[in-house]
C-alpha cells in the first residue's frame, strides 16, 4: 500500500488505513470496517506508513491482558525499546487492563463488535543512538470474531484485512489447557495458521515468510514451557508444530505468563450454584516483551 498523500484527503475524502474505504473527512470510524479514523490522521502526521502487528487468539486465552501489559511495558521503556502513544485512544487499552488488575479482577471480554475494540498506535524505536523510529498499529480483536472469520471467511472482513496487512503476527495459545491434554488450543492455532496460509496464497513449494510468534500464554501452569518452548509445542501441540515446519519459514516460540497467583470466588445468591470466578491476586510478568522484540527485529 502506497504512503498516503495529505492532499488525497482534501480532494477525495479519507481512505481508511485498514480497508482503504473512502470516508467523509469528519468521520470518527470507518463506515465499512469500524477502524478509528484517528489512525489515518496520526499516520499522515508521521509521514510514513505504519506497520500493523496483529495479536490473535481464541476467547479467554488472555489476549487483552497480554496486549495491555505489553503496551504498558513499552510506555515505560521496558527492555531495549522506548515507545510513545500517538493519540489518547492508544492509552485506553493499557489503562483498562492495569486498572482492572490493580483491583484484582480481570478486564471484561472484548466485544465481538469491531466498533467497540481497543486500538493502539505507538511510535517506537530501540534506545540506541540514531535508531530509526517506526510506527506500530495494534488492535485488540475479539477471539470470537477471529474464530468466526476463520471458520467462515468474509464474516468479519476487518479481521481478514488486518491479517493480510500485518507485518507480523503474535498467535496466543493456551499452554495451560494444552499441558492437560486438551486438543482445543491445538485445533484453534491450526485453523488460524491454515487461514493465514490461504490468505497469503502460500504455494506448495514456497513457505510463508511473514514472521509469526507463537506465544504460550498461562505458562505458569506448566513451567516446562519456559524451559523449552519449541519442545513443549512439539509434545503438546503437535498439529501446530507440523504445520509451522511445513508451511512457515519464520516462526518462533515463546512462553509467557502474567498472573502470579489466583484465588477463586464461589457463587453469590443470585448466580448459578456452579459459578466460580477467578481472581488475580498479583501479577508476575514473564515473557511478555520477548515475542514483541522478536517480531520487531523481523520487520
Amino acid at each position: 500500500m502506497r504512503a498516503m498523500d495529505p492532499y488525497d484527503v482534501v480532494e477525495t475524502g479519507t481512505p481508511c488505513l485498514i480497508c482503504e474505504t473512502n470516508n467523509p473527512k469528519d468521520a470518527v470510524m470507518c463506515t465499512d470496517c469500524s477502524a478509528p479514523m484517528a489512525l489515518v490522521h496520526d499516520s499522515i502526521a508521521q509521514e510514513r506508513e505504519p506497520q500493523i502487528v496483529s495479536v490473535v487468539g481464541e476467547s479467554n486465552v488472555g489476549k487483552t491482558v497480554y496486549l495491555g501489559f505489553l503496551l504498558d511495558m513499552l510506555s515505560q521503556r521496558a527492555g531495549e525499546f522506548e515507545a510513545i502513544p500517538k493519540g489518547a485512544y492508544s492509552i485506553d487499552l493499557q489503562q483498562n487492563v492495569i486498572g482492572h488488575m490493580t483491583r484484582r479482577c480481570f478486564p471484561p471480554k472484548t466485544p465481538m463488535e469491531p466498533n467497540q475494540w481497543y486500538w493502539a498506535y505507538y511510535q517506537a524505536r530501540k534506545m540506541k543512538r540514531k535508531a530509526k523510529w517506526f510506527d506500530l498499529v495494534m488492535p485488540d480483536m475479539a477471539g470470537e470474531a477471529v474464530a468466526a472469520e476463520v471458520d467462515n471467511p468474509q464474516t468479519f472482513r476487518i479481521v481478514r484485512k488486518l491479517l493480510s496487512k500485518s507485518a507480523g503476527t503474535l498467535l496466543l495459545v493456551d499452554a495451560g489447557l494444552a499441558s492437560h491434554g486438551a486438543s482445543r488450543p491445538d485445533f484453534f492455532a491450526l485453523k488460524v495458521l491454515s487461514y493465514i496460509d490461504t490468505l497469503f496464497k502460500g504455494k506448495r513449494d514456497h513457505k510463508i515468510k511473514n514472521p509469526i510468534a507463537i506465544v504460550l500464554c498461562k505458562s505458569d501452569y506448566c513451567p516446562e514451557a519456559f524451559d523449552d518452548a519449541p519442545r513443549f509445542v512439539e509434545a503438546n501441540l503437535n498439529r501446530l508444530w507440523h504445520l509451522c515446519n511445513s508451511r512457515f519459514a519464520n516462526v518462533e516460540f515463546f512462553a509467557c505468563s502474567a498472573v502470579g497467583s489466583l484465588a477463586y470466588a464461589t457463587a453469590r445468591d443470585d448466580e448459578p450454584a456452579d459459578y466460580v470466578q477467578s481472581i488475580p491476586l498479583h501479577t508476575a510478568l514473564q515473557g511478555v516483551l520477548e515475542p514483541f522484540e522478536w517480531i520487531v527485529n523481523q520487520i
